[in-house]
């Protein structure tokens, strides 16, 4: 455990503690397989949520599961571009509420 910034003990974050994210990406991230991508290594991790493209070019994401597979989520995404490097960047990335019961993660159109 570490101190808070006022010197009290502060618990560590849980890495099994559900999150979603919600995530703009900006850069190639159209025509280049990036939704398909992500669904898929959200599958093998077991995370649910959603992935589109927006008319504008950029991408809109709500990524869902454990602290530690989002995590671990990143590294699986880069891994499968490293012989073909993307230029995206993440425009906005907020935490916000779970959605209960959500089962499949899903590309939408």
């Amino acid at each position: 455990m570490g101190a808070t910034s006022d010197g009290r003990q502060g618990t560590a974050p849980d890495p099994q503690a559900m999150r979603r994210l919600s995530m703009h990406f900006v850069g190639e991230v159209q025509g280049v397989g990036f939704r398909w991508t992500a669904r898929r290594v959200a599958q093998e991790l077991g995370l649910t949520g959603w992935v589109r493209n927006e008319p504008d070019g950029s991408v809109s994401m709500e990524l869902q599961g454990p602290s530690n597979r989002l995590a671990t989520y990143f590294t699986l995404f880069d891994r499968q571009y490293a012989n073909y490097p993307l230029r995206y960047v993440i425009d906005e990335k907020d935490d916000i509420d779970p959605v209960p019961g959500e089962g499949l993660f899903h590309v939408r159109f």
